[in-house]
């Protein structure tokens, strides 16, 4: 059964900082491996990927900001996000890229909010 487990979310203010982590179930894990998040009423975005080789992609909306990377032996890929803006608030879901007939973990909760 595949397993993707989020967490690292949580209430920051504009400007902050915070540290995602997705465990993934090995047999995905090689796969390339993204973050998307879905924010309140709209569609569900994909905001960076990082391929097993690390060669890394990230949506315009968070280049320079954000830095995603993995660490192979450990099945778990992460996303450094700085300046976060309120528009970064969503709910920030990890998964294979494309993402195929894989389901979706329970996500973590990010909030950007004075």
């Amino acid at each position: 059964q595949v397993q993707l487990v989020e967490s690292g979310g949580g209430l920051v203010q504009p400007g902050g900082s915070l540290r995602l982590s997705c465990v993934a179930s090995r047999s995905i894990f090689i796969s390339t491996m993204g973050w998307y998040r879905q924010a309140p009423g709209k569609q569900r975005e994909l905001v960076a990927h990082i391929t097993y080789g690390h060669t890394t992609y990230y949506a315009d909306s968070v280049k320079g900001r954000f830095t995603i990377s993995r660490d192979n032996a450990k099945n778990t890929v992460f996303l450094q996000m700085d300046s976060l803006k309120p528009e970064d608030t969503a709910i920030y879901y990890c998964n294979r890229v494309p993402r195929g007939p894989t389901d979706w973990g329970q996500g973590t909760q990010v909030t950007v909010s004075s």
